[in-house]
């Protein structure tokens, strides 16, 4: 929930609103929980995981292989942008309020256009220097990245603040399951897509009118 402009972004989600294939609590529902099952929990959730083991084993050489995989993954020009100007911004913050050698290293990598910075990484990085817990961790991934999606469909739909309360109340077992699910989630398995966001990102460039960046 730190200020790092996740505001700004609705990751597809605008798309399926003028489509009107997200127009109801219904229908907003689902298109969260599937974003937290089919794409959150194998690609960025997992990012986090992994970030989180390269810290704990000080490779730095692995952090900047799942930089390129994150990467090479995020096919969406916006969504691959996105991921880097909030882990920019929250290396940034956490720079000027705790040191981490490792995130020292990639933000020179950065700098050097090395590596591109992406938030879920960033997001590992720091949770391990702050000595928080991995299941701790992606529990506040998970409930962030939900809220942010709840706050986006009140906003687009719209829908009453009381509606999205309740989508988010019942987002937490799910959240729950997911992480555990997570822990144990196969290598093999990190970065499968998700076809149908991302086309629905990547026609969000070229709407009409938009109040979101990505």
């Amino acid at each position: 929930m730190l200020p790092i402009g996740g505001y700004s972004h609705s990751y597809g989600l605008e798309t399926y609103v003028q489509l009107e294939l997200v127009r109801d609590a219904k229908t907003a529902t689902e298109f969260v929980q599937n974003m937290l099952m089919q794409n959150i929990f194998y690609n960025d959730a997992a990012f986090v995981h992994l970030a989180y083991l390269a810290a704990v084993a000080n490779n730095f050489t692995e952090l900047l292989s799942l930089d390129d995989e994150c990467t090479a993954i995020k096919g969406p020009r916006e969504i691959r942008q996105a991921s880097q100007k909030l882990g920019i911004r929250l290396l940034k913050i956490f720079q000027r309020l705790t040191y981490c050698e490792m995130a020292t290293a990639y933000e020179e990598a950065i700098a050097q256009n090395r590596a591109l910075g992406h938030y879920s990484l960033m997001f590992g990085l720091y949770a391990k220097a702050l000595s928080i817990t991995l299941p701790e961790a992606l529990t506040a991934f998970y409930y962030n990245a939900a809220a942010g999606l709840v706050t986006n469909c009140v906003k687009l739909i719209p829908l009453g603040q009381m509606e999205g309360q309740e989508i988010l109340f019942g987002l937490h077992n799910i959240i729950k399951n997911l992480v555990a699910q997570n822990l144990v989630l196969d290598r093999s398995l990190v970065g499968v897509c998700t076809v149908g966001f991302d086309i629905r990102s990547m026609q969000h460039e070229r709407l009409y009118s938009r109040l979101y960046m990505s």
